[in-house]
């Protein structure tokens, strides 16, 4: 069962888009210029990787899945507003903030219905 779940994790659409955008989220933000690596690389980042830790755990932790999921969610949130901040403070072009808010869409759908149980 242990090993189904993993396995789960690993091929399911909303982790492999999670991980890409961490991936790329990650190196961009060490691009920020030193005044904000500290402060807006540092939510980015700490948004993205507790939205990755909460996905993770509403599938270990089936009891707890739904406060999970809905953990998640609010990380999703949270970056979507950093991220809209970073683009207004110029850390991010606009492509780099179109291509980053496009991600954060499709990772919401796919997260609405794994939250409505679809």
């Amino acid at each position: 069962m242990k090993f189904e779940k993993s396995k789960k994790m690993k091929q399911s659409p909303i982790f492999i888009k999670v991980y890409d955008l961490s991936k790329w989220l990650l190196e961009h933000s060490q691009k920020f210029p030193k005044s904000q690596r500290f402060v807006m690389a540092k939510r980015v980042e700490n948004a993205i990787l507790d939205l990755q830790d909460n996905l993770i755990k509403a599938v270990k932790l089936s009891k707890k899945q739904s406060y999970f999921l809905i953990a998640s969610d609010i990380e999703l949130e949270k970056l979507r507003k950093y991220l809209r901040l970073c683009q207004d403070l110029k850390l991010l072009t606009f492509k780099q903030y179109e291509y980053a808010s496009k991600e954060i869409v499709e990772i919401g759908n796919m997260l609405g219905k794994w939250l409505k149980g679809e």
